[in-house]
């Protein structure tokens, strides 16, 4: 694993047990996908790449804009979806013909693959990697050794 890995790995898991709320992205007091994954840029580059503007639970679905998407292939470098590796970001569709609304941290791969993300009703955990969750993946990348 590179010390980039790493780094994103010990950060990602230092947010753990954070509750989820919608929109936040302050780790200890409260965080949604998004906002775990503004935090960890913000630990890895010192200020968020862009201003984030104020969005709905439905994540443009009524729309069918995949601003999640656009957003991560702006910031983010994208790889590969075969061979998830640790510290890899991923991004899930929840259901068929939905824009892609969800996202992780890969945090171990293996016979035992996890993943670490903010879900509502859990706060941030560290899930397994479950087949019907890798099965929503649509996009995964990493985070560029230098802030883009």
């Amino acid at each position: 694993m590179t010390p980039m890995q790493q780094r994103i790995l010990i950060e990602a898991r230092d947010w753990i047990g954070t509750p989820y709320v919608h929109q936040s992205a302050r780790k200890g007091a409260g965080t949604d996908c998004l906002g775990l994954i503004r935090g960890l840029w913000r630990a890895l580059y010192g200020q968020e790449p862009e201003p984030v503007p104020a969005y709905s639970m439905d994540w443009s679905e009524p729309q069918g804009e995949e601003r999640l998407w656009d957003a991560a292939v702006r910031h983010l470098l994208a790889k590969p979806l075969d061979h998830l590796a640790p510290a890899d970001v991923v991004l899930f569709r929840m259901r068929s013909n939905a824009v892609a609304k969800h996202l992780g941290i890969v945090g171990q791969t293996g016979h035992h693959p996890t993943f670490i993300h903010a879900y509502s009703g859990h706060g941030v955990v560290e899930s397994p990697l479950s087949l019907p969750w890798r099965r929503r993946i649509v996009a995964r990348f990493t985070f560029p050794e230098e802030a883009i």
